[in-house]
């Protein structure tokens, strides 16, 4: 059996570069391509939900816990590194024995034989990239702040708007949306955008439009929101 070239105490050039890494979220892997035999560290079992030692990597298993969407993208490129030796590098998802879906990046190179310099399979390294549950909150909070934020901003300049044509204070402008969000049972920041729209899309020649035309806008915009 033949094996990688390997620097002084054994140890491969991937699994140094690995050797700091996290122990649960990293691992590296080596496939042959001569008789399609695979080798994974006990990380990279770890991952597809298998103990340590407890299962032979094939190509059939490796494949197997493809995401179905994935499936085709990273058949595509292991055929494409038998059939190139090229390096790679992938970003899919793995569905592990417990039905959990990782994120993983995998990024692979050639593998030589020791004294020949022949290409004989390929190896590299599996990064779990999942979000963890305090990651999945996060983005949770950003998300509803980003959305609030956007609809702080969209009524923001909707009581601007009212401000200016009614000559009321920003508290006053605010009770006005309020009161008509309330009174026509719409959302209050769908409202504030249609308000918005409908005052820009008023046609005039120049001259400020007379406020009754305003008023008929404002009291009609929840009709177009529903429509």
């Amino acid at each position: 059996m033949t094996d990688e070239a390997s620097e002084p105490g054994g140890q491969t050039s991937v699994e140094r570069a690995l050797a700091g890494g996290d122990p649960q979220r990293v691992g590296w892997f080596r496939f042959y391509f001569a008789d399609e035999r695979w080798e994974w560290s006990p990380q990279v079992e770890r991952m597809h939900g298998y103990q340590p030692g407890t299962v032979q990597p094939t190509t059939d298993l490796v494949l197997s816990h493809k995401h179905p969407d994935d499936y085709g993208q990273v058949a595509a490129t292991l055929n494409e590194i038998r059939r190139t030796s090229a390096a790679f590098s992938t970003r899919h998802r793995i569905i592990d024995t417990h039905g959990n879906i990782r994120h993983v990046v995998v990024v692979g190179d050639q593998l030589y034989e020791s004294g020949s310099g022949k290409v004989i399979g390929t190896h590299g390294f599996y990064v779990d990239v999942t979000p963890s549950m305090k990651e999945r909150r996060e983005d949770i909070v950003t998300e509803a702040v980003a959305e609030i934020a956007e609809a702080r901003g969209a009524i923001e300049q909707t009581k601007g708007m009212l401000m200016l044509v009614y000559g009321i204070s920003a508290d006053a402008a605010f009770e006005l949306l309020k009161w008509r969000s309330q009174e026509t049972n719409t959302e209050l920041r769908v409202l504030a955008e249609q308000i918005t729209k409908d005052f820009l899309d008023l046609e005039h020649d120049g001259t400020p439009p007379p406020r009754t035309a305003y008023d008929r806008l404002l009291l009609s915009a929840h009709l177009r929101v529903q429509s």
